[in-house]
């Protein structure tokens, strides 16, 4: 009787913590979206000032901020850096459509 209990008690604190994650997914998912609705901005601002989609300094900049805030989270930073690089490469190709159709509009 004491092992049932024992497994519903863990099944129960399992239900939980996987709530809280969904939660937790959903809020990075909408995080994500905003991010990425800022950085369409920022490339469309790019393309009609032609400016480059990349911009290597500020890249570096923002790695070694995310770098400190992970370790002041204790996230490991190393992940925090590989996430924000697929992030940026991500920013980097919209910033490079953008400017490519911005181009084919002013063609045109």
């Amino acid at each position: 009787m004491n092992e049932e209990k024992d497994m519903a008690d863990a099944r129960a604190l399992l239900a939980g913590y996987r709530a809280s994650i969904d939660n937790i997914d959903a809020a990075l998912i909408h995080m994500l979206a905003e991010r990425f609705r800022c950085t369409k901005a920022v490339g469309v601002l790019k393309a009609e000032h032609g400016l480059p989609p990349a911009d290597p300094s500020r890249e570096q900049q923002q790695i070694a901020r995310l770098r400190q805030l992970a370790k002041d989270a204790n996230l490991d930073p190393d992940f925090a850096e590989k996430f924000l690089n697929f992030v940026i490469r991500e920013v980097i190709r919209h910033h490079e459509q953008i400017a490519a159709n911005n181009g084919a509009a002013k063609a045109g």
